[in-house]
């Protein structure tokens, strides 16, 4: 497959394990993504147990991705050294040597793991220096961990991924990117693309100026782009792997994932969707409440919907019509509602299952489009709701 999700970063996608696994969240991906920070800290049970991470997690079919870095998890800036690189966990900073991080890989036992690197380019206040530094750092780290990953009988079956570091230099991202590619790694992580910090035009330029200088035959994973345009954007530049952290996002915000991903033309179908989206804005009030739970919180999206607000509040309909969700089969947007404003636990559990399960069956349309070479017209229909928000949106079968 040409795009996958990879998973949930830190865990999150086990705390969902159980109802996945009793097929209540469908479209689960075999990946599943921790970030290192989670695995270091129970390194020493790790290391006595001595059959994996996705074993011990009660995953062991999964296909473990072993990262970083949390993807939701802000990194604070100007902690690396030559020599380290600074992790943040509940516990706070540690200080990840190279020899270290080999040795919590070797506890861990991941099918794929991300190589240490330098990616701290991430602010947009970095310069040109900072970033050959960056790339510099990222090549010494990952050749010592290329010679002991060979030395480790416990990662022989492991893929590493060598970190595409530069910052917004497009002479630094174009030599990290040829002299990785020279190294024997199992693919590419194309890092340092997290946040808003850098224009939108700027990121799209390097990551397709670095995918064109990457082996086609391994696989490039990008960390920080999980918005449904800039997912389309990115697959369209040579990208194959996302992380989940995105429904995460949208769960935290107490919001919903209602934007409609089914590019079949039918021009009746889009007709009905119009409507009912400009009934939609009829009925719970002016386009200026939608602008101004936008100004409360600007990381919303036009994809989601905002159920704090209190028009949802006699709203019995699914959070989306026609979704085959936990969720939306057996609740209304009121009942959630009126969980998020009382501050119930099931609120979140709820949206999770919702959001995860719509976002998944996105990249199942998003392999299919592949398939059928319809690409296009699935970045159509998501551009135009990008733009103009999905409204009350309906999940064609």
């Amino acid at each position: 497959d040409e795009a996958e999700a990879a998973g949930a970063g830190s865990g999150r996608l086990g705390s969902l394990a159980g109802w996945a696994a009793a097929g209540e969240v469908r479209g689960v991906p075999g990946v599943a993504q921790i970030a290192l920070p989670a695995l270091a800290e129970i390194h020493d049970v790790l290391e006595e147990y001595k059959e994996g991470a996705a074993k011990f997690m009660g995953m062991p079919d999964a296909v473990l991705y072993c990262s970083l870095h949390d993807p939701v998890t802000p990194c604070p800036s100007g902690y690396n050294t030559n020599k380290t690189v600074s992790l943040w966990g509940s516990s706070g900073r540690m200080e990840m040597t190279i020899s270290k991080f080999m040795d919590i890989q070797r506890a861990v036992q991941p099918d794929w793991f991300q190589c240490i690197s330098d990616g701290d380019t991430i602010s947009g206040e970095a310069g040109r220096k900072r970033a050959k530094k960056s790339v510099d750092r990222s090549l010494s780290f990952l050749d010592v961990c290329l010679q002991l990953q060979e030395k480790s009988p416990e990662l022989q079956g492991s893929v590493m991924f060598g970190a595409i570091e530069g910052g917004d230099v497009l002479e630094e991202r174009l030599r990290s990117a040829r002299e990785t590619a020279k190294r024997p790694v199992g693919g590419f992580l194309l890092d340092g693309f997290q946040g808003n910090a850098m224009a939108k035009e700027t990121k799209l330029k390097l990551i397709a100026s670095v995918t064109a200088e990457l082996p086609e035959d391994k696989p490039r994973i990008i960390h920080g782009v999980g918005k449904p345009d800039e997912v389309l954007e990115c697959i369209e530049r040579g990208v194959d792997i996302f992380e989940s952290f995105f429904p995460f996002q949208v769960t935290e915000r107490g919001c919903a994932l209602v934007f409609n991903y089914d590019y079949h033309p039918d021009p009746e179908a889009t007709a009905v969707l119009t409507q009912n989206g400009a009934q939609d804005l009829e009925k719970n009030g002016a386009q200026e409440d939608q602008d101004e739970v936008f100004k409360a919180d600007p990381e919303m999206t036009t994809f989601e919907i905002f159920l704090k607000d209190k028009k949802y509040h006699d709203d019995f309909g699914p959070l989306l019509e026609g979704c085959s969700c936990y969720c939306c089969q057996r609740h209304t947007r009121a009942y959630v509602h009126h969980l998020l404003v009382t501050n119930e636990l099931l609120a979140g559990v709820l949206l999770m299952m919702h959001n995860f399960q719509h976002y998944f069956g996105f990249f199942s349309a998003i392999r299919d489009s592949l398939r059928d070479n319809k690409l296009d017209q699935l970045k159509k229909l998501v551009f135009r709701q990008m733009l103009q928000g999905p409204a009350n949106a309906t999940l064609s079968q």
